[in-house]
């Protein structure tokens, strides 16, 4: 009992709330790479791996080109183009080649693993704010919550409007029925590139981000990229949908994925706040993302015609048991 109560009394809510804009400005990044995800995942129904190779591409060429002089804008813009490259192999190899989804993406993140170690020369670059000139850095965790912010604005903004377009549409349509899709006259190959391409360029840009924001890129950066930005999307989709129900919409959609990557975020800092071992941190990861990933599933299953009939057949019977009694 001693023990307890010595362990909750070592707790400092304020060392909870000076670590939350910290929190918060990691979660916004990442919210930007769960966005990335949520196009192969939730628009294309394709589980990509690459991401967690192309978040570390994004990361190392952002490194690279700092050290060698260039424009921390143009850095930023090579690495989003970087990961659209990323993306067209991945896509190549699944349409081209007829490898699966998994593995198609298995096989780009396994060699990025090799490419960013080549294009970095070791596993660590640092970027220190203090030599650099960044577009955010967490020495300043409210101005990085604000840049963060604009950055989604625009993201959202972005893809509201593209996947509104013919060729967003057919996407869209792709992932949902691809059958019907190519008997329409839709080319599903061409669409599945170009939504891998684009999924992979959001998510280079984050890793750009958050090397930046951490102060240095390590090829390892993105190891367990594609849990989290599954983590942010699941979260905002369950969220979403129960402060929304039938009125959400795609932006709202978008939002929450965002909203999903903070809130992720802030659970992280909660248990790190509790002083739980960092090396259970993935382990604590994985059971968020289980339990968020089921919650739809067991709605759906509570809201079955079938157990509805069953649940009235089941009190029809009661009462006519107590009548007969």
């Amino acid at each position: 009992m001693d023990a307890i109560l010595s362990y909750f009394s070592s707790l400092n809510p304020m060392n909870f709330l000076s670590q939350l804009p910290g929190n918060i400005a990691q979660g916004i990044i990442w919210g930007l790479m769960a966005l990335g995800v949520f196009i192969t995942f939730k628009l294309l129904n394709f589980a990509d791996l690459t991401v967690d190779g192309s978040f570390a591409t994004g990361g190392a060429v952002t490194a690279v080109l700092l050290l060698n002089g260039v424009p921390i804008w143009i850095a930023v813009i090579v690495a989003l183009i970087a990961g659209i490259l990323a993306g067209l192999i991945t896509g190549l190899l699944h349409t081209l080649f007829g490898i699966p989804d998994i593995l198609s993406g298995i096989l780009t993140q396994i060699a990025l693993y090799s490419v960013n170690l080549n294009i970095m020369g070791k596993s660590n670059l640092p970027i220190s704010n203090r030599n650099y000139s960044l577009v955010l850095s967490s020495l300043n965790n409210n101005m990085a919550i604000i840049i963060g912010l604009g950055f989604a604005a625009i993201v959202i903004a972005a893809m509201y409007w593209y996947f509104g377009t013919e060729q967003g549409s057919t996407i869209r349509s792709t992932g949902s029925n691809p059958a019907m899709s190519k008997a329409q006259g839709i080319n599903i190959s061409v669409s599945k590139v170009i939504a891998l391409a684009l999924s992979n360029g959001l998510v280079a840009l984050s890793g750009s981000l958050f090397a930046q924001y951490q102060g240095f890129s390590d090829v390892n950066m993105g190891r367990g990229a594609i849990v989290i930005g599954l983590a942010a999307v699941i979260i905002g989709q369950v969220l979403g949908e129960t402060i929304f129900r039938k009125h959400i919409n795609f932006i709202i959609r978008l939002v929450f994925v965002i909203v999903g990557g903070i809130l992720y975020y802030i659970a992280m800092g909660i248990v790190l706040w509790l002083k739980m071992p960092t090396d259970d941190t993935k382990l604590f990861t994985a059971v968020i993302v289980a339990i968020f990933l089921a919650v739809p599933y067991l709605q759906k299953k509570s809201k079955s015609s079938f157990k509805k009939v069953a649940k009235l057949n089941a009190k029809a019977y009661s009462k006519e048991g107590e009548k007969n009694a």
